[in-house]
């Protein structure tokens, strides 16, 4: 997948083209691991859900195929189970222009009732699932069952927020740091430099200027198992920004 805009940076001269990023399928269930809130539209009636917590949705949701069509020449009977629509917003924790970095939408057939917010802890919903739906500034994706249940979230999703907003407020001068690894270099026309996304395999800054952005992605030196991994992973992105001989002096 690919912002508009997206710049190539690497660590290292010889690296890759174009960085690598999470598969579709991947932004997905990151955006459900980490969502604190949810909008569940049944039989047209709108509920918003506000204490997530953070806690996988799937773990609430069981999702199940869609029964196989029984081929009968005659015209099909209509489908009296209540249609279900779950919509997410990710919403980027650094305060960056045009903060929504993507929506997601899951629709499917109740095959049980929806346990909402006054359900007994542990109950869950069983879903007969029709697809996810990602909308990114690159364009809108479908994920059938089969790709949602061989990815995995991102082990970053869950404390994603809270090492951006550290990252910024603590130590806004690495963000510049940081502008040493983008190529080609930021020009006079970019105002401001933000973390925007951090993922298993690196970290996207957002160059805004004052009209418009650009969005670069710095890769780590090879994907994250683990969140335990991160912090070896940004301090080998840091010395190779040190190692380059150019200053900056854009404002992070």
């Amino acid at each position: 997948m690919r912002l508009p805009g997206d710049s190539a940076a690497t660590p290292a001269a010889t690296g890759p083209t174009r960085p690598a990023r999470p598969t579709d399928a991947e932004r997905v269930r990151s955006v459900l691991a980490a969502a604190h809130s949810m909008t569940v539209v049944t039989d047209g009636v709108r509920e918003e859900v506000r204490h997530l917590d953070g806690s996988d949705v799937l773990g609430r949701l069981h999702l199940h195929p869609a029964a196989p069509s029984a081929g009968h020449p005659a015209p099909a009977l209509p489908d009296v189970r209540p249609a279900i629509r779950l919509e997410f917003t990710d919403i980027a924790p650094t305060p960056v222009r045009d903060r929504v970095r993507a929506r997601v939408t899951v629709v499917g057939r109740l095959l049980t009732p929806y346990a909402d917010e006054s359900a007994e802890p542990g109950a869950t919903t069983c879903v007969e699932y029709g697809q996810a739906i990602l909308e990114t500034a690159d364009g809108t994706s479908y994920i059938g069952l089969e790709e949602l249940d061989d990815a995995w979230p991102d082990p970053l999703a869950p404390y994603e927020a809270g090492m951006l907003t550290h990252l910024l407020d603590d130590h806004p001068e690495l963000v510049t740091l940081l502008l040493r690894l983008v190529h080609p270099l930021p020009t006079a026309a970019v105002v401001r430099a933000l973390p925007l996304a951090l993922d298993r395999y690196g970290i996207t800054l957002r160059l805004e200027e004052r009209r418009g952005h650009t969005d670069v992605r710095l890769p780590f030196p090879s994907p994250l198992d683990d969140v335990e991994q991160s912090g070896a992973q940004i301090q080998a992105l840091l010395s190779a920004a040190r190692r380059r001989s150019h200053p900056n002096s854009l404002p992070a």
